[in-house]
């Protein structure tokens, strides 16, 4: 069983996810929240495996309350992000603060059941090339780093190839034809890079990717 927590301000839109996520046998909400504050204090005391948040809110808004969240000790629970907006800068920095994705708020019922399905088993909710559109709308804006990223100094040159790769949106069986070597070494090798670089998924190996120079805005 999956254990959700469901955010937002509006009481109906609340209410509507529950209906949704209860109706799903292998899905279930263990609690609600209308605003960011109350979203930190319920996930705390119900770890629940996925938190549906919705980024702007009075009070305290999404942006916050994941960066709370995410940075409890001992909770592993995963954050997907709800917004109006595709390209929204809130959207670009949950992904920064460790959101697994988002979703529109007019997904189709069976996608936003399936998303919850994908975060919950450890996985980006967002393909690698949806998530490089949207930092690239971002990151574009910013000035390149005008010294190396203390991030990299952990990994190896072969890494930051890999690492540039994952950025590009390449899977790992192209990362190993790219770069002549077998699905399982480069999966091996993104796996490091998840550990070395303090990443959740290859969603966050995106952000570290562009916001270290490793690669750029198109």
């Amino acid at each position: 069983m999956i254990g959700v927590v469901v955010v937002d301000d509006q009481t109906l839109v609340r209410a509507g996810f529950r209906v949704l996520l209860d109706s799903s046998p292998d899905l279930a909400v263990l609690g609600e929240a209308a605003d960011g504050a109350e979203a930190v204090r319920v996930v705390r005391s119900t770890r629940p495996d996925v938190v549906l948040m919705d980024i702007r809110m009075p009070e305290m808004d999404g942006l916050e309350a994941t960066r709370q969240v995410l940075a409890t000790p001992g909770i592993e629970s995963r954050v997907i992000i709800l917004t109006t907006f595709e390209l929204d800068e809130y959207v670009y920095a949950a992904l920064r603060a460790g959101a697994s994705g988002f979703l529109l708020k007019d997904t189709p019922p069976e996608d936003l059941l399936d998303a919850v399905r994908v975060v919950a088993a450890g996985n980006a909710l967002l393909s690698p090339s949806v998530t490089r559109t949207l930092i690239e709308e971002f990151v574009g804006r910013a000035p390149r780093p005008s010294r190396p990223d203390p991030r990299l100094d952990s990994i190896t040159a072969r890494e930051r190839e890999v690492l540039g790769l994952v950025a590009q949106g390449r899977s790992n069986s192209e990362i190993a034809d790219s770069l002549h070597m077998s699905t399982a070494t480069a999966k091996t090798h993104v796996s490091r890079l998840l550990a070395k670089l303090g990443a959740r998924d290859r969603a966050q190996l995106v952000v570290v990717a562009y916001e270290s120079g490793v690669v750029g805005p198109s």
